[in-house]
């Protein structure tokens, strides 16, 4: 398994201008290692939601790439869709997913059947462009540049390390930063979207 860390720094020299969202904390790093922050597009709270919203982002963008670090949890919320990503297939969209084999944010609680369950065999059967699986943090690092470069729709699953939490939500350090009107607001002016 690889540290959630350093995910994401083998992701950043490959970013270039991508617009990038996660689920939750699957990206609690991002960002410590993101360089452009008006490209991310910070959507906390939203488990279960944030791969259909990032799907929409990468519909409504088709010039722009867009990547996805997404949590297994999140996702088997909303496990159907991977079909309407894969048959609207947008070349612009990368599917990070990065896998703890738990509900680490609720005191890591298992997911279902976590050792068995292909997410990227999912993935590829439901009919993304091209799909990967690691467990080793070098083969990763060598595969990134190669993987954004590929035209999309791609899943890419990821084996990480967990990291449990289990203070109560209220007594949890909050995360600083930009709340999601402020994000919204620097994203639009980051692409030259009017507000309505």
């Amino acid at each position: 398994m690889i540290e959630g860390l350093e995910v994401f720094k083998a992701f950043q020299p490959h970013r270039g201008d991508a617009i990038v969202t996660h689920s939750g904390t699957a990206g609690r790093h991002w960002p410590e290692v993101s360089t452009n922050p008006n490209r991310d597009l910070r959507l906390e709270s939203s488990m279960g939601q944030t791969t259909s919203a990032a799907f929409g982002v990468a519909l409504g963008l088709p010039e722009e790439k867009v990547v996805l670090f997404d949590s297994e949890g999140a996702l088997l919320m909303n496990l159907g869709v991977i079909a309407s990503i894969a048959g609207k297939a947008p070349k612009n969209f990368y599917h990070f997913l990065l896998d703890n084999e738990m509900y680490a944010t609720t005191g890591g609680q298992p997911v279902p059947n976590a050792k068995n369950i292909d997410y990227a065999g999912m993935a590829k059967s439901a009919g993304y462009a091209s799909t990967y699986s690691f467990t080793d943090l070098e083969e990763l690092v060598t595969s990134m540049e190669s993987i954004m470069d590929e035209d999309g729709p791609v899943f890419i699953s990821i084996k990480i390390n967990p990291e449990v939490q289990n203070l109560p939500m209220a007594l949890r350090k909050r995360g600083g930063g930009r709340s999601r009107p402020e994000t919204i607001k620097d994203f639009q002016k980051e692409l030259g979207i009017a507000a309505h």
